[in-house]
């Protein structure tokens, strides 16, 4: 009976976030009602949710034959934008009175920059209404597809029996123990130990492996290291993320380490070499290709010869005998490609392509991990007979919109699960080769139990002399108000603001402006909240003495610093009220990540008597000015 129980239980767990993902939809779903529905188009265009107005460009059939089109946004050109690949968007024109009339078709994102889209249409009528209207545009639609996939999954998940997806599921989530091969440990050199520890246990794991890396500690070269150690002994593994940005990552590294990886999806990094690993752009360079391309055209064409000469039967039977042909060339190039490559990389959603159709794979890695939403780890899991986990969960959470099913916890993540469950499957890396001490210091010792310690390179870096690595710019009595300007961006405190770009001015000025320049020193501004980010950039486009330091300069949200690092990272907490209230600032997983991503100086700006009334915040104020003592 005890065991019947155990087999359960992951099965309920499992059908509970079925439940949680269902509250999650439904509450995306009419908050998006609401939002088309109710919000005025300026408000749409702020939040990035919309252009408008649109420039169309060329249209034209791409590598796979679908419809596409070119649009480009003629104003507003500055507003960080929300569109991305995969996702569904529809056209629209305003009447003059302001009212929006949405056209009768979906599109979907096949490529986008800063202003220009390309938009895969569902067919030549599309087309034809696009070219019908004076002025459009464009917004994001409801993303049905992400949530359908997830939902899939987990059913399928749910109902596995007697197959590897139930082993793994009782594995991750169940008393079913995880095994792991016996041989003995390769020896890595050029990694430090805890590093080659990681990879052995990933080599050695025959269902799970979890590789947990704090910031800086080189988990990428980790993961990077324990692929190419397994494509010693497979031939093909799936490599997945939950951001583009993140895949485009990875298989950077891995083609520079001379891998064969094919990227399923269009990567958000775009530069030659990233595109040269794409589907489509290899699908385009194969031999065959030029005489697809012209069947394709010969299609086309009979299909308008048909449409005017009405039914002909012989043009009928020219177009059956092409379209075979077609098929038969576009099933010999995609095995060919698949044939080639060693590293299939692609999201987390788009593992499910139509392309990927039917494929099994002996090891999926996903990185990432602990910024994914478990529903979604379970879309490529299907496809793998072992999974490897590399991720931190102590930095940034997935998002989740619904607070209601955050609570009852949506939010915790299968890499937490099995953490928990499978603590012998883990493997931490303790070296970080970012930061100074210092700054490491605070972090390791709350978030990772005082484990981490810094490389000697990087032990003591700083760019001046004496120079005091964290500071606390104290703006308590300094009319540094917070005002809240809105759900989707939070808060607002112009007057730290201002004092940032004062801070970040004077400390450039004591770096001197030629060093700053010849050295290439850069630097983050940093901010959990959209509202204060755009303020600050703002301020610094304003201001004249930037003007040659721009370039060298970032300014984004926790979230959009995600990964990277900087010499120097000025932090605006924003958050300044008698009753010590500090909303999103409760989750420090943000703060943990705004934190790590400086190397040499990391200057905090916030009021102290706000913000020290958390544990957290009172530790690091306290520990600061021990620093400075």
């Amino acid at each position: 009976m005890k065991r019947e129980t155990a087999i359960q239980s992951p099965i309920l767990h499992l059908q509970r976030l079925y439940e949680l993902l269902q509250m999650e939809y439904e509450y995306e779903k009419e908050q998006f009602k609401q939002q088309t529905e109710l919000m005025g188009i300026g408000r749409k265009i702020k939040r990035g949710m919309c252009w408008y107005p649109l420039r169309l460009g060329r249209s034209y059939y791409n590598a796979l034959n679908q419809l596409v089109i070119e649009v480009e946004r003629r104003e507003d050109k500055d507003i960080e934008h929300l569109f991305e690949y995969g996702r569904p968007v529809c056209f629209f024109t305003q009447e003059f009175s302001g009212k929006l009339n949405y056209l009768n078709f979906t599109a979907t994102v096949n490529y986008v920059d800063e202003d220009r889209m390309v938009v895969v249409l569902p067919n030549a009528d599309a087309l034809s209404a696009l070219h019908g209207k004076e002025v459009l545009g464009v917004q994001l639609y409801f993303d049905e597809t992400s949530y359908r996939l997830m939902f899939e999954a987990l059913k399928q998940a749910i109902a596995a029996k007697n197959n590897r997806l139930a082993e793994l599921r009782d594995i991750f989530h169940g008393t079913l123990p995880a095994s792991s091969f016996t041989f003995q440990p390769v020896r890595f050199p050029w990694l430090n130990r805890t590093q080659e520890e990681a990879v052995n246990k990933v080599l050695h794991a025959k269902d799970v492996a979890i590789v947990h890396g704090p910031p800086g500690t080189g988990k990428t070269t980790t993961l990077v290291e324990a692929i190419y150690e397994t494509l010693r002994r497979e031939n093909q593994v799936l490599v997945c993320a939950q951001s583009n940005m993140a895949v485009d990552w990875i298989s950077e590294k891995l083609a520079d380490r001379g891998v064969s990886v094919l990227r399923i999806g269009n990567p958000s990094r775009v530069n030659d070499k990233m595109l040269s690993f794409t589907y489509e752009r290899r699908f385009e360079s194969h031999p065959d290709y030029p005489q697809l391309w012209s069947i394709r055209r010969a299609i086309r064409e009979l299909h308008s010869r048909k449409r005017k000469e009405r039914a002909n039967e012989s043009i009928r039977q020219k177009i059956n005998s092409l379209k075979d042909r077609a098929t038969e060339l576009e099933i010999r190039i995609h095995e060919a490609l698949f044939a080639e490559a060693r590293v299939i990389a692609c999201t987390l959603a788009s593992s499910a392509n139509r392309l990927l159709a039917g494929q099994q794979f002996g090891t999926l890695f996903i990185d990432e991990a602990a910024q994914a939403l478990e529903a979604a780890c379970w879309i490529p899991i299907r496809k793998a007979s072992r999974v490897i986990l590399a991720g931190d969960h102590c930095q940034l959470p997935p998002t989740v919109k619904c607070h209601e099913a955050l609570r009852a916890g949506l939010g915790n993540t299968l890499m937490q699960s099995i953490v928990r469950n499978k603590p012998d499957v883990v493997s931490l890396l303790k070296v970080q080769y970012r930061m100074n001490d210092d700054i490491m210091r605070f972090s390791s010792d709350w978030f990772y139990g005082g484990m981490l310690q810094a490389a000697p390179e990087v032990k003591h870096r700083s760019i001046l002399d004496f120079d005091t690595p964290m500071e606390w710019v104290d703006t308590a009595g300094m009319d540094c108000n917070e005002e809240f300007v809105g759900d989707s961006y939070g808060r607002i405190n112009k007057a730290e603001a201002e004092l940032s770009v004062q801070q970040l001015k004077a400390y450039i000025t004591k770096i001197g402006s030629q060093r700053f320049l010849d050295e290439r020193i850069d630097v983050g501004l940093i901010s959990p909240y959209k509202a204060q980010v755009q303020y600050l950039r703002q301020l610094l486009r304003k201001d004249a003495f930037f003007k040659p330091f721009r370039p060298l300069i970032t300014i984004n949200t926790v979230d959009g610093f995600q990964g990277q690092e900087r010499d120097v990272i000025l932090i605006s907490l924003v958050r300044a009220n008698e009753e010590g209230q500090i909303g999103f600032l409760n989750d420090l997983r943000r703060m943990n990540v705004a934190i790590t991503r400086a190397r040499m100086k990391l200057i905090i700006l916030g009021d102290a008597s706000t913000l020290t009334k958390h544990a957290f915040y009172k530790k690091l104020h306290e520990y600061i000015q021990s620093l400075q003592a």
